[in-house]
C-alpha cells in the first residue's frame, strides 16, 4: 500500500477518533456550544469512515494491479510511493501533534482576562418569558442582566434569586459576576456580566466560581470597555462552587 495513502488514512482516523471523543465527552463543551453536539459526532463518524474507505480501496487496488501481474504499474507505484518514503511518512505523521493535543491537553474555559478586556455582550431580548412560581428564582448571568436592564427587573423585585458565574475585577477592583456566553463556539464567547453590590465577599479571587443568592436592584453603571449597560445584584449570600460541567451560557434571547 502507498504509504502517503497510509498516513493520509491513518491521520483522518486519528481526527475522527478525536472529534468522537470530544462529542462523546464534556470535552467538546470546552469548544462549542452543548447544540452542535450531534454535527461532532456526525463529522466524526464522517472522518472515521472515510479513512477505512480510503483503506479499503487502495488495499483493493493494489490487489487488482497483483493479480492481473501489472508489473510496470506496480514498479510505478513503487517509484511514486516510494521514491521518498524514508522522509514523507515521517513528516506527515508532524501532523498528528495537533490532534493528539486536543485530546492531552484540554483548554480551560475563558475566564476574566478575557472578561475584563471585552466589553458586555449585553442585548436586549425578543421577550420576557414568564418565570416560575416559587420562592427562589434561579437565573442566568444573562437572564437577570437582560431583565434588570431592558424590563427594568418588574419580574424580579421581592424575589430571591441565586445565579452562578465566576468572578472578575473591573478597573477599579470592583467585583463582578461575569459568564461567558456562546453564540457557537468558544472563538466568538463574549462575557455578560453583572455588578455585585451587598453582603460580598471581602476577598474574591478572579476566575473563582460562586453561587450568589440575593435580590434585584435598580441600580446599574457601564461597563468601561463599551459603555454597555451593566446592572447590579444585591449579595446576601455567596459561597463558593466548582467549575460547571459546562463553562459558557449560550446567547439569551428570551
Amino acid at each position: 500500500m502507498n504509504p502517503n495513502r497510509q498516513a493520509q488514512a491513518a491521520l483522518l482516523f486519528l481526527l475522527g477518533a478525536t472529534v468522537l471523543h470530544a462529542g462523546l465527552t464534556d470535552l467538546h463543551l470546552r469548544y462549542v456550544k452543548a447544540g452542535l453536539r450531534p454535527l461532532l459526532l456526525l463529522s466524526g463518524a464522517v472522518l472515521v469512515v472515510t479513512a477505512a474507505a480510503t483503506v479499503w480501496y487502495e488495499w483493493r487496488g493494489t490487489r487488482r494491479r497483483h493479480d492481473r501481474g501489472r508489473e510496470r504499474d506496480r514498479d510505478q507505484d513503487r517509484e511514486d510511493g516510494y521514491g521518498h518514503a524514508h522522509r514523507e511518512p515521517r513528516v506527515a505523521w508532524l501532523l498528528a501533534l495537533p490532534v493528539l493535543a486536543l485530546i492531552l491537553v484540554a483548554p480551560p474555559p475563558l475566564g476574566s482576562y478575557s472578561a475584563t478586556h471585552t466589553g458586555t455582550a449585553l442585548q436586549k431580548p425578543f421577550g420576557f418569558p414568564d418565570l416560575p412560581a416559587g420562592d427562589t428564582l434561579r437565573l442566568g448571568v444573562g437572564e437577570y442582566a437582560a431583565r434588570a436592564v431592558y424590563d427594568d427587573g418588574r419580574h424580579l423585585r421581592d424575589r430571591t434569586i441565586r445565579i452562578t458565574g465566576f468572578v472578575a475585577l473591573d478597573p477599579a477592583g470592583a467585583p463582578q459576576l461575569v459568564r461567558m456566553s456562546l453564540s457557537c463556539c468558544a472563538a466568538d464567547a463574549q462575557p455578560v456580566k453583572i455588578a455585585l453590590t451587598g453582603e460580598v465577599p471581602p476577598v474574591l479571587r478572579p476566575d473563582a466560581w460562586l453561587e450568589i443568592s440575593g435580590t434585584y436592584t435598580p441600580r446599574r453603571t457601564k461597563d468601561p470597555v463599551n459603555d454597555g449597560p451593566v446592572p447590579y445584584f444585591e449579595v446576601t449570600a455567596a459561597k463558593p462552587v466548582p467549575t460547571p460541567r459546562d463553562p459558557y451560557d449560550e446567547v439569551w434571547n428570551g
